[in-house]
């Protein structure tokens, strides 16, 4: 099974070293990964370039683009260019950080269950972070949900969905179409993978608004908006995220911001939240 794997990568030299020996020494290696060097002003570029003196199926392309971590745009909008730099002659496609070790059987591990399940559009381990000199799972998200930092799609999958959104959610949006179209996605929990630096640590002050901007963008609608607000806010131990993340989406229900799903795929969407909230009050 080919795998082929873009990491998108923003002053990352205390971390890419060891994401990037992590998929050498693979029991599965892939067939071509390419690191996008994102307007990196740190060793970021000499570190990859060591790698890519090394093994040919590495490469590296230098991306100038805006400093500032704004979630979801700028990493999708460096994953894409980094994506039409590969071949089409791929099994699997995986969007990984560049802060992250693997264990040396992670993409084998994702083969057989890409391999066993022809339904199967989308899989990963679970991110651990280092909490008192102890790896513990980093538990932001329900353990069905699929982390933005360690992606693995079937290829069929990944062009049904219409790739990968530039915006914030776009991890989520990326799993509802996937059961949208009938595809199924699975998370496996022996898969333990190191996240060295933990989700949201760079983001600047200007993202706190576009969580609720993408809640309005996936046809959440008020209620739906509010409780998963009220959910992630708590998660956080942050009342004044959910002040944010309700602002954000009425100012992008004001301006009428652009929806990044059609009207089916929305009420399909609300169809399922509605599910969820209903099967754990119960």
């Amino acid at each position: 099974m080919n795998f082929h794997i873009v990491i998108p990568a923003h002053n990352e030299e205390a971390y890419i070293s060891k994401t990037i020996q992590s998929l050498v020494e693979q029991t599965l290696l892939p067939k071509q990964l390419v690191i996008v060097n994102d307007n990196s002003t740190d060793s970021t570029q000499s570190i990859v370039e060591e790698y890519v003196s090394k093994y040919n199926w590495i490469t590296l392309i230098n991306s100038a683009s805006s400093d500032k971590h704004l979630p979801g745009s700028k990493i999708i909008h460096a994953f894409n260019k980094g994506l039409v730099t590969l071949d089409s002659n791929y099994d699997v496609i995986c969007k990984f950080d560049a802060d992250l070790i693997f264990p040396k059987n992670y993409l084998e591990k994702i083969a057989l269950h890409f391999s066993s399940n022809p339904k199967l559009g989308m899989a990963s381990g679970f991110c651990y972070i280092e909490k008192n000199e102890k790896w513990v799972l980093e538990n932001l998200t329900n353990k069905d949900h699929i982390r933005g930092a360690l992606k693995a799609y079937r290829k069929a999958c990944f062009e049904q969905i219409g790739k990968l959104k530039p915006s914030m959610g776009w991890d989520t949006i990326d799993e509802l179409l996937a059961k949208y179209r009938n595809w199924e996605i699975l998370t496996d929990e022996a898969l333990h993978v190191k996240h060295l630096k933990p989700t949201g640590q760079s983001y600047n002050k200007a993202s706190k608004y576009l969580q609720g901007e993408a809640m309005y963008k996936m046809r959440y609608g008020f209620w739906i908006t509010l409780i998963s607000a009220l959910k992630l806010a708590y998660k956080k131990r942050s009342l004044h995220l959910f002040r944010d993340y309700m602002s954000g989406y009425f100012r992008a229900k004001s301006s009428k911001t652009e929806f990044l799903v059609s009207k089916d795929e929305g009420e399909f969407i609300r169809d399922l939240r509605w599910k969820g909230i209903k099967s754990k009050l119960k």
